[in-house]
């Protein structure tokens, strides 16, 4: 579980150093550093708890760590749904970094065509208000978990249609 919040940790530097709002950027880096400080922490009580004595305390300890470094990287992903709207700068190509950017725009282009259904939805409520559908909007935090649980590296999404930038924003 630790190391696999220091691969979310790594998504979320790379999503951040191509962010192009500078407070979105700050945010994503803050979640990651303190996503990385309970990941190593959960990584730390882990081996100690290997090495001594069964105790109820170290297992509380243990489990009250993983469920700290759930909500960090929670956050992480939301934060990165921010710099995601906002936009990304264009990666090098043929990079892990363009494969991050392609994850995060597809989720995007989801999001997008989400709510472009959405708004096209002409049934009202009572109000005169156009009601939503029970589905909820795609998230980041859905499409990782979509993800094999056998990939231990940052997601590989197909890679993005030639002729379109991940700038674009007009689907």
């Amino acid at each position: 579980i630790a190391s696999d919040g220091q691969v979310v940790v790594k998504f979320g530097r790379i999503v951040a150093k191509h962010c192009l709002d500078k407070r979105c950027s700050a945010e994503l880096l803050c979640a990651a550093e303190q996503t990385h400080t309970i990941s190593s922490q959960l990584g730390i009580v882990a081996r100690v708890k290997a090495v001594t004595a069964e105790s109820k305390s170290s297992s509380e300890l243990l489990v009250s760590n993983a469920q700290n470094l759930i909500q960090a990287v929670l956050h992480v992903l939301k934060a990165a749904e921010a710099a995601c709207i906002k936009g990304l700068r264009q990666p090098p190509p043929d990079s892990e970094e363009e494969e991050v950017a392609a994850f995060c725009m597809q989720w995007r282009k989801n999001l997008l065509w989400h709510r472009a259904k959405e708004s096209l939805n002409s049934d009202r409520d009572e109000l005169g208000l156009r009601k939503t559908r029970a589905k909820a909007e795609p998230t980041l935090t859905a499409m990782v978990q979509e993800q094999s649980p056998q990939t231990k590296n940052t997601p590989k999404p197909p890679k993005p249609i030639k002729g379109h930038t991940i700038m674009d924003s007009h689907l």
